[in-house]
């Protein structure tokens, strides 16, 4: 066991002391905060106005365009030919030319400054409408101002509601992006720093180091204290990555201000009526990540985080006992990677039903649930004894690579010149001695 810990502190204490490793550290922070806020902060900003001359010659759209921040529309009673030949001298960005509203026909923009999707589809929806309202009054004989009464507004308000009856409001894009961020973070590591154990055996291996190892330590022990050290460089880079981004954060939702006196009396009432503020997103962000199981998720992401590197940690491990350079690892490297590949291309159907079928029975599969779970335990809806049972498998899924790894690493790691093959890993595996 002493042996072991020497390896370890020996692991760990060279690759913290890396200039590079520091360098992450530090950068790290930095741009996972920005990866939070950058989006926000530039849904906050002022967008440019697009001005839309309408050139209507059905009559049915005057005055029908509702005028935003950041779209406005004036009709035009001109031709589209003059409107056209002045676009480019006028004050509009944009030409909106309704020439007939029949079934199948379309209508054409012409532009100087490209619209967005968002501008394309209100005015689709508008003409929609007008044109619905149209064939409405035409049929049932019914009046613009009966169809205007007639104008419903929902939103749909997800709460969730325990077995003691308890409810709970709760964003499901902050879920959804919580669970794919903390997956994707475990994926990272797991390559990362499982690639650094593959590289570092083979260095060993190829300089004949290793010789010299493991005439003081067994193979098996040698193994186990690279795979541990190098998970605690990866441990601790997290945690400090998780303490420098939480100060960041913080540091600039304080800068932005979410309770400042930028925020208008319009949204007071709009609390008071009981609707959401949506004027402020970094405010919004904030209150999704409030009511998520923040505690639970940070616990679940150390857990898997430890226990998927450990699983993948341990054949990379073994692959890197099996070869002589890094380019002979490419035909193990496939059955590695394709569950975890194969995690993240499911990943969307299980956001879509966090507890259906398939994805119950991939947070349980050792070599998916690190990815799996992360993306389900946003939504709330594991009971805790499938992630007990998720967390059990798991465990018993490292120690039975472990000991796959351990019986190709102790042969593999003195083996040189020798192209292998799967044949020959599966006869290591039931060599004794």
């Amino acid at each position: 066991m002493n042996k072991i810990k020497l390896i370890i502190a020996r692991e760990y204490l060279t690759r913290v002391k890396k200039k590079s490793f520091i360098l992450m550290t530090l950068l790290g922070p930095i741009l996972m905060a920005g990866l939070m806020i950058v989006p926000i902060w530039l849904a906050t900003k002022d967008k440019d106005l697009q001005r839309i001359e309408v050139i209507d010659e059905t009559g049915m759209f005057i005055n029908m365009f509702d005028n935003t921040s950041e779209l406005q529309f004036k009709d035009g009673f001109r031709s589209i030919k003059k409107a056209k030949a002045d676009l480019y001298t006028g004050n509009y960005t944009a030409i909106l030319h309704i020439e007939s509203v029949e079934k199948g026909s379309e209508v054409t923009m012409f532009y100087k400054k490209q619209p967005g999707i968002t501008t394309i589809s209100k005015i689709e929806r508008t003409i929609e409408s007008v044109i619905r309202s149209a064939e409405i009054q035409r049929r049932f004989k019914v009046s613009k101002e009966q169809i205007s009464e007639i104008q419903p507004n929902i939103t749909v308000k997800p709460i969730s509601i325990d077995a003691e009856g308890d409810e709970e409001s709760k964003n499901v894009a902050i879920m959804t992006g919580i669970g794919f961020f903390a997956a994707i973070l475990i994926y990272f590591f797991i390559f990362m720093y499982g690639i650094q154990i593959m590289r570092g055996v083979i260095e060993e291996k190829t300089s004949r180091i290793v010789e010299i190892i493991i005439s003081s330590v067994k193979p098996f022990e040698l193994m186990m204290g690279k795979i541990i050290g190098i998970a605690l460089v990866g441990l601790t880079q997290f945690l400090l990555w998780s303490i420098l981004t939480s100060i960041i954060y913080s540091i600039i939702m304080g800068v932005f201000g979410v309770d400042a006196g930028s925020m208008s009396q319009s949204t007071e009432m709009m609390k008071e009526a009981g609707m959401p503020d949506v004027s402020n997103p970094l405010q919004l962000v904030n209150d999704g990540i409030a009511s998520l199981p923040i505690l639970q998720i940070f616990v679940s992401f150390l857990f898997y985080f430890i226990g998927g590197y450990l699983l993948y940690g341990a054949l990379l491990a073994a692959i890197g006992s099996a070869v002589d350079s890094e380019a002979d690892t490419q035909q193990f490297m496939l059955p590695i990677t394709i569950p975890l590949i194969f995690s993240f291309v499911v990943a969307q159907t299980v956001v879509e039903n966090p507890d259906g079928s398939m994805a119950f029975w991939l947070s349980l599969c050792p070599l998916t649930s690190p990815i799996i779970m992360m993306v389900r335990i946003p939504f709330g809806g594991v009971a805790a004894w499938e992630l007990i049972l998720s967390m059990v498998l798991l465990i018993l899924g490292f120690l039975g690579t472990t000991w796959i790894a351990a019986k190709i690493y102790r042969t593999g790691i003195l083996m040189y010149g020798k192209k292998i093959t799967y044949k020959e890993l599966w006869k290591w595996l039931f060599y004794k001695g």
